[in-house]
């Protein structure tokens, strides 16, 4: 039988290898609140040593998936871009609900905030991010049955709002990102970024 090779397959296998480490994945997450965070931040928030984090970060800038910045004695990384953010919030949307008991108080509080609101990257996720999308799509200023779209009304909205919805090179108006606490898809795009700079 005769392999047929796939030129992506290599490329794609080295990328989900990226992520499958749990540390990697963790730091994955953290930096999906959008900020740019230290290597040693990144290893407080994982529990594990400063010198095996960055390591990890390594990887993660020579695959692509992270960007870094050099001010003073510290190094800086964030996510590389939005498609990296997507991919993340994608993957983890695909991941059951945790089934082990949560063991501490400060473990439950972070949950509970985690789930409540934050960001996505660049846009408003958690209940928070779903209470907003379902608001617009009530006073239909948001379409989702036919995928996300802004209607009329709600660009004119965001204009009186003084919301500005300039596009950024190949990234949508309005686009869904399925919430990985909510399992439901909450705006993300141009007017998602838009609307969280606002708030």
């Amino acid at each position: 039988m005769t392999r047929i090779e796939d030129p992506q397959a290599a490329g794609l296998a080295a990328l989900a290898g990226l992520i499958a480490d749990e540390t990697r994945a963790t730091c994955l997450l953290a930096l999906l609140d959008g900020r740019a965070w230290t290597a040693g931040e990144l290893a407080r928030h994982a529990g594990v040593a400063a010198s095996t984090v960055s390591e990890h970060l390594g990887k993660l800038v020579a695959g692509g998936l992270l960007a870094q910045e050099r001010q003073g004695r510290h190094r800086y990384v964030r996510l590389a871009d939005a498609r990296v953010a997507t991919l993340v919030e994608d993957l983890a949307a695909r991941v059951p609900p945790a089934a082990g008991r949560v063991r501490t108080l400060r473990a439950a509080s972070a949950g509970a905030a985690m789930a409540r609101g934050r960001t996505c990257y660049d846009h408003l996720a958690g209940r928070l991010g779903i209470a907003l999308t379902d608001a617009l799509t009530a006073r239909r200023l948001l379409r989702q049955d036919t995928g996300f779209a802004l209607t009329d009304a709600g660009v004119e909205w965001f204009a009186a709002t003084g919301i500005s919805l300039t596009p950024t090179g190949r990234r949508p108006l309005a686009r869904g990102c399925l919430d990985w606490t909510e399992r439901r898809p909450h705006l993300a795009g141009v007017a998602g970024a838009a609307l969280c700079r606002h708030a």
